[in-house]
């Protein structure tokens, strides 16, 4: 077997702004495999800079190591890529991919055969109050019942009347909100803005502060009248015993799955277990993937018979990304097998 790799640049059509800066390109990775018999199989290495715990300076290194050695196969390489997640789901995906009669079909079921959808959250990026507003607009004349706002740039009154306005428009039954506050919030000044943001009937929100600070989110996490969400939190937290003092510690209402973050499917799979033991809910979210992660994520989400909206809508945030299957119709997340795949191996 060969393995080989390649880089994307992913530009952004309008920079998306977080509580992190402005984003307006994402780096992006893939691994082809090719078998004896011509075989092949892509999967992508969706690292974030920034974010990502394997942003690091040997990060092509190893992944050129990796397809180096790809004949030691999928489970050696999948242990020996521990501290680098985003290079476990790229040969998770790979491997499936080449194993698969299609290589897009990567979890086959009836999402991927066109037959049913995934509902997911509209995803407001930060801006001036004009740019929110808009956006908030559009997603509820395409027809989304989630929307999720990040806050955390602009100042916090500002960000509370533009979701009272949605509230005054929209009731909970129309419309479940969602907040991110990717780690804004200081914790001195979280919980009093957490009891603002529950006036408003949100159904959660996503790190109101920075990863890291256990005791504090522990405290956020008993007190609050609003359900968190961890986020970041489980970034680089590696084993399954770690993953359990920290759920057992911070006792969460909810986890976001981000799988290129966290050990790909089988690292998403570890981490359901878990929260499942400790009742804790959870919804997977891409992290800014092209749509060849994209679409693997979404089957795999499927396979997990979901209800509730999952953070699956970021596929349409680039000028270049790879034409597929995928297509948002009216805030559900869809695969039309009669569109072509545009990847070139």
């Amino acid at each position: 077997m060969k393995a080989s790799y390649k880089k994307h640049i992913l530009e952004f059509k309008q920079p998306s702004g977080t509580s992190r800066g402005v984003l307006k390109t994402k780096e992006t990775w893939f691994i082809i495999l090719e078998d004896e018999s011509g075989q092949k199989g892509i999967g992508e290495c969706g690292i974030l800079r920034g974010l990502s715990v394997d942003d690091r300076p040997d990060f092509e290194h190893q992944l050129k190591q990796t397809c180096e050695a790809i004949n030691k196969g999928f489970e050696v390489l999948y242990n020996e890529n521990e501290e680098f997640p985003s290079i476990q789901i790229g040969l998770e995906t790979a491997f499936k991919s080449l194993h698969s009669k299609n290589p897009f079909e990567i979890f086959p079921s009836k999402f991927s055969r066109g037959e049913a959808h995934i509902p997911i959250n509209g995803l407001i990026w930060m801006g001036t109050e004009a740019f929110m507003k808009q956006q908030v607009q559009d997603k509820i004349e395409a027809g989304f019942k989630c929307i999720k706002m990040k806050i955390g740039a602009i100042d916090f009154h500002t960000e509370l009347n533009l979701l009272q306005s949605i509230r005054k428009n929209f009731s909970k039954k129309d419309i479940e909100l969602r907040v991110d506050a990717n780690g804004a919030f200081l914790p001195k000044d979280a919980l009093e803005k957490l009891k603002r943001l529950s006036d408003l009937e949100l159904h959660s929100i996503e790190q109101p502060i920075k990863q890291g600070q256990i005791e504090d989110m522990a405290k956020l996490c008993e007190q609050t009248p609003l359900p968190i969400a961890l986020d970041e939190e489980l970034i680089g937290v590696f084993g399954v015993t770690n993953q359990q003092k920290l759920l057992q510690t911070i006792k969460p209402q909810y986890i976001i799955l981000k799988p290129s973050f966290i050990g790909g499917f089988k690292g998403s799979d570890q981490w359901i277990d878990l929260a499942k033991d400790n009742n804790c809910g959870w919804w997977i979210t891409s992290a800014l993937e092209s749509n060849v992660g994209l679409n693997a994520i979404s089957q795999y989400t499927f396979t997990k018979n979901v209800s509730m909206p999952q953070g699956l809508g970021t596929g349409s945030l680039y000028t270049n990304n790879i034409t597929s299957p995928l297509e948002i119709v009216k805030g559900d997340i869809t695969y039309d097998p009669k569109i072509k795949w545009d990847f070139n191996f």
